[in-house]
């Protein structure tokens, strides 16, 4: 299981449909919502 960096849901990697990659490592997302927040500012939500 993965966790959505955005709102911290927990995210099964192996069936999501909302994937970004950034700086070579895949984020995994529980929604569009939070995959394109995301991409509009990765930085954001990565520590």
């Amino acid at each position: 299981m993965a966790v959505d960096p955005v709102c911290k849901m927990k995210v099964d990697d192996k069936k999501a449909k909302y994937i970004s990659e950034y700086k070579g490592k895949k984020y995994f997302f529980c929604a569009p919502g939070c995959k394109k927040l995301f991409d509009e500012s990765p930085e954001k939500y990565i520590k």
